[in-house]
C-alpha cells in the first residue's frame, strides 16, 4: 500500500515518519520524501490512527490526486535546491519537473498555482532564498560561491533577489542576531 505524506521534506522527517510506522508495527517496503510503501493494507481505523500519529509529528496523509501531485512538485524542488548543487543541473526547472512527473509543464504550473496561491517560480525563489540564508549563517562559503552553487547568473543577481525577498542585503542578513529562517514545509 502506498501512502503519500505531506510536509516530509528532509532526512530527519523521513526518520520521524519511519518511527511512526515502526511504532504502529507497520512494515515499510520503501520510504522516500513524501511517499511510504508498506506491506500491509490498512483498515479505516488503522488509517485514522496513522493519520493522527502523523499529524502529531507535523505531517499529514494526502488523499486527493491534485494535492499529491503538488506535494511531489514541492519535494522535487526541495531535493534539488537543498540537497544538490544547482550548478550541475543541465536543464531548467520546468523541463526537469515535466520529465520527472511525466506531465505537461503548463498543467503542472496551473495546478500548483491554484493549490498553493503562488507560482512554481516564486516557490523556487523562496526555497533558494532559504538555502542562501542557511549558507550565510554557516559562513563557510563566499557569496560568489553560494550564487554559483544555486544556479544564479551572478552574485549581483542573487543579492538583488535576496534583498527583494528579505528586505536585507546578504551582508546585512549575516550581521543579524535573529536570522529569520523558515522551516521548509512552511514555505
Amino acid at each position: 500500500m502506498q501512502l503519500n505524506i505531506k510536509n516530509m521534506v528532509c532526512g530527519r522527517c523521513m526518520k520521524i515518519v519511519r518511527e511512526v510506522f515502526n511504532g504502529m508495527q507497520l512494515h515499510i517496503e520503501s520510504l522516500e520524501l513524501g511517499k511510504v510503501v508498506i506491506e500491509e493494507e490498512l483498515s479505516k481505523e488503522q488509517l485514522a490512527t496513522l493519520r493522527q500519529a502523523l499529524v502529531n509529528e507535523g505531517f499529514d496523509l494526502i488523499d486527493d490526486q491534485n494535492t499529491r501531485l503538488v506535494e511531489q512538485i514541492k519535494n522535487l524542488i526541495i531535493q534539488k535546491i537543498h540537497h544538490e548543487d544547482l550548478d550541475e543541473m543541465k536543464e531548467n526547472f520546468s523541463d526537469y519537473l515535466a520529465s520527472a512527473l511525466f506531465r505537461d509543464y503548463n498543467y503542472i504550473s496551473t495546478l500548483f498555482s491554484s493549490v498553493e496561491n503562488i507560482t512554481i517560480e516564486q516557490y523556487i525563489i523562496l526555497q533558494k532564498i532559504e538555502k542562501v540564508k542557511e549558507l550565510l549563517v554557516y559562513d563557510e562559503l563566499p557569496l560568489s560561491e553560494i550564487a554559483f552553487r544555486l544556479g544564479y547568473s551572478s552574485q549581483a543577481h542573487l543579492s538583488a533577489q535576496f534583498k527583494k525577498i528579505t528586505g536585507f542585503t546578504p551582508i546585512q542578513f549575516k550581521k543579524l542576531k535573529d536570522h529569520h529562517r523558515r522551516q521548509l514545509d512552511q514555505i
